[in-house]
């Protein structure tokens, strides 16, 4: 397909994963690329060279998040209902981050090392011991919802429920997935919650649960944050914004991660001598794990929404047009990575985007999802086992997530 008629609102250039040769022709391509989309969406312009996305990454004035960051347009009405942290900006986005970030600092994290060692072992110890399995529903959306529920303070026996959740909700474009497909007509009777999923009632009800439990009883877990805790703007928590939060860590806390262990354990497969030099010197795979991440691209892109008319990057934006920043794009930009298809887990500099790069919305887990991919593949890599894929990846139908549904492995 030509550059000039190609858009990528179009799921079908998403079916086999990503699409690298279209966001490097992009990438050649001056100015920004405009993608036309289907009623009532009006299109957006991509954004996919990197110094490109930084910039509008770090310039919240110009590019807000206010209107929201998902590719769906939605009205005065859906913003009110659905508003998140994710989809505020200026002083409020910065009270309500504070009130939570304590708990993701790399050293409020690292507490959780051993917790993490002893359910990685016993999430690897049982699907290893099945010779052959399915690596994302043995090992990848296993260990990161163990974690969640862990952080979360609720009952491993509840980690289905979680998983089951944020299939639908981020499956929202992929009729395996979901109940209830975005842009249909059935949506409509869920306009009002994220996703137009059902599933985000289910969440918002278990999050009441969870509140009534917890409200005026002083727990640090971070639904006792939520339930309790008063931003530094001194504006309490409404209903609204506890459920769309709650929402927001149940879906943020386990999807980049879990993407990110599969894509890792494939790329791995793919490059037997990166694989080769990590078991023999395990000491590479904290650095490693920014190439796991940079090379995975777990989420493909984040909107803005241009608050004035504006000349970027050689292309007039008008006010109130949709800005997408593509991250997956950037990773593979060679004027920031050199050669950057190949996997290189020594490679530096490595300063990639799969977490953002900087600006006021930069992932506020991202220490969190370090510390569980590098205690993952420190003790998958060091055991005496050797995997190989015994069928096809099945990716995700989205344009919004770089998923993974299936990988079929068995121990060599």
């Amino acid at each position: 397909m030509a550059v000039s008629t190609l858009t990528l609102a179009e799921l079908d250039l998403f079916a086999h994963g990503a699409p690298w040769q279209v966001f490097e022709e992009l990438r050649a391509t001056p100015g920004l690329h405009f993608s036309e989309e289907e009623a009532p969406n009006h299109g957006f312009h991509s954004v996919t060279r990197y110094h490109d996305i930084v910039r509008v990454l770090r310039d919240p004035a110009t590019f807000t998040s206010e209107r929201f960051t998902n590719l769906e347009e939605v009205d005065a009405e859906q913003e009110e209902m659905r508003r998140s942290m994710l989809e505020t900006d200026g002083l409020r986005h910065r009270a309500m981050r504070r009130m939570l970030q304590g708990e993701f600092t790399p050293q409020a994290v690292a507490k959780y090392e051993t917790f993490l060692r002893g359910i990685t072992a016993r999430t690897l110890d049982a699907a290893l011991a099945k010779g052959e399995f399915d690596f994302v529903e043995e090992v990848s959306a296993d260990f990161p919802i163990r974690v969640l529920a862990r952080i979360l303070d609720v009952p491993d026996s509840d980690t289905g429920r979680l998983i089951d959740w944020g299939n639908r909700m981020v499956g929202n474009t992929d009729p395996e997935h979901t109940d209830v497909l975005i842009g249909s007509a059935d949506s409509e009777a869920y306009r009002h919650v994220p996703f137009r999923s059902p599933a985000a009632l289910e969440v918002y009800e278990y999050g009441k649960h969870l509140k009534a439990e917890r409200a005026g009883k002083g727990g640090t877990d971070l639904v006792s944050l939520l339930a309790n805790g008063v931003p530094g703007d001194g504006v309490p928590l409404s209903e609204r914004d506890f459920n769309t939060n709650f929402l927001l860590l149940v879906v943020a806390g386990n999807e980049t991660t879990r993407h990110t262990i599969t894509h890792t354990m494939s790329n791995l497969l793919n490059n037997p001598e990166q694989l080769a030099l990590l078991k023999n010197d395990p000491s590479l795979i904290p650095w490693a794990v920014e190439e796991f991440l940079r090379f995975a691209s777990p989420v493909y892109h984040f909107r803005r929404t241009a608050t004035a008319d504006v000349e970027f990057s050689g292309t007039a934006i008008k006010k109130g047009e949709k800005v997408v920043t593509w991250f997956a794009s950037g990773n593979r930009d060679d004027a920031v990575f050199d050669d950057p298809y190949r996997f290189d887990v020594t490679r530096s500099p490595n300063e990639h985007m799969s977490f953002g790069r900087g600006g006021p919305h930069m992932c506020l887990g991202n220490a969190l999802a370090r510390i569980e991919l590098r205690i993952m593949f420190e003790d998958l890599l060091t055991r005496d086992v050797v995997l190989e894929r015994t069928g096809d990846i099945d990716y995700l139908r989205s344009n919004f997530v770089h998923g993974i549904k299936r990988m079929p492995v068995r121990v060599a």
